[in-house]
């Protein structure tokens, strides 16, 4: 077997900004030291939620390096580091490793996209280049590539290629894909309302925006299932459904931040062209924060 990135739930972070729009690095210690102290197994920074496609590389990298600075070596901390581009993904990788990443969560190609033969070619060549596990990133609504379970399985041979969060949304797929796939690939949801379904087949966890906010709901959810108490997962898995369809109420991560935000976080927003929530959807996400004990 692999070395394992993590097991239960990781943390998918936004990145704290100021007025200014610029990066809030003090926030972000804080932060990931709060996510720690509620117990988050692991944290992923500069993905999809952290905002990475509106980053530089300078800020990209520094945003990587404090977190590892704050995290101290007491959780994984999983950078985004994927691309479009192949070598400029290799150079990264190879940079976040140099600030102290653990490991890579690296998003299929977009826009330019590519087949499932250049999945392989594409994910085998970054593999082959950097020294750190990596977890794959499947989440065609917003790339417009899936990643095949026959591919995941080729994918699967290379001994970098660990894990990947799965957010096709297609649990027959899935299912097909620990078929082949085994002990070869670990499988992380990466949707908070699959969470428990992807773990009753086999999934080892969830990489969570909603842990933005409730980080040790998410992080009990996940270690319930893992002890055998599927009872008690099934009931938070249900009973936070409003919550966690609310962080998709608008385009992620704006009803997260939004959230924060409301609970005085002062996380800050997020930078163009990403907007603010309109009013009714705000009313929307206050209720189901009210709903989960919040004062809002």
């Amino acid at each position: 077997m692999k070395k394992r990135v993590f097991t239960g739930a990781g943390t998918a972070l936004i990145t704290p900004m100021n007025k200014d729009f610029s990066v809030n690095y003090e926030k972000l210690e804080y932060l990931v030291n709060l996510q720690i102290e509620n117990r988050i197994d692991a944290l992923i920074i500069c993905g999809t939620t952290g905002e990475k496609s509106t980053l530089r590389y300078d800020e990209h990298l520094k945003v990587i390096e404090t977190a590892v600075k704050a995290a101290d070596g007491r959780v994984p901390i999983i950078a985004g580091t994927g691309s479009n581009d192949t070598v400029y993904s290799v150079e990264l990788c190879n940079d976040a490793a140099a600030v102290g990443a653990d490991a890579f969560l690296m998003v299929t190609p977009y826009y330019n996209k590519t087949s499932q033969a250049g999945l392989v070619a594409h994910y085998n060549y970054i593999a082959d280049r950097v020294k750190k596990p990596i977890i794959l990133y499947n989440v065609p609504s917003r790339t417009g590539v899936d990643i095949k379970p026959e591919t995941y399985k080729e994918l699967s041979r290379h001994k970098n290629i660990v894990a990947v969060k799965e957010a096709n949304g297609n649990l027959s797929s899935i299912a097909t894909t620990r078929y082949l796939c085994g002990d070869d690939l670990d499988i992380y949801s990466g949707n908070d309302d699959q969470t428990v379904p992807i773990m009753s087949l086999g999934g080892i966890g969830v990489i969570s925006v909603l842990s933005n906010i409730l980080p040790k709901i998410v992080h009990n959810m996940c270690q319930n299932y893992l002890n055998g108490n599927i009872k008690a997962a099934m009931e938070d898995q249900i009973k936070y459904t409003g919550i966690m369809n609310a962080m998709f109420i608008d385009v992620n991560p704006i009803p997260v931040k939004e959230a924060m935000n409301m609970l005085l976080m002062d996380v800050g927003p997020c930078r163009l062209p990403l907007y603010k929530m309109k009013k009714e959807s705000r009313e929307i996400l206050k209720q189901r924060l009210r709903e989960c004990g919040f004062m809002v």
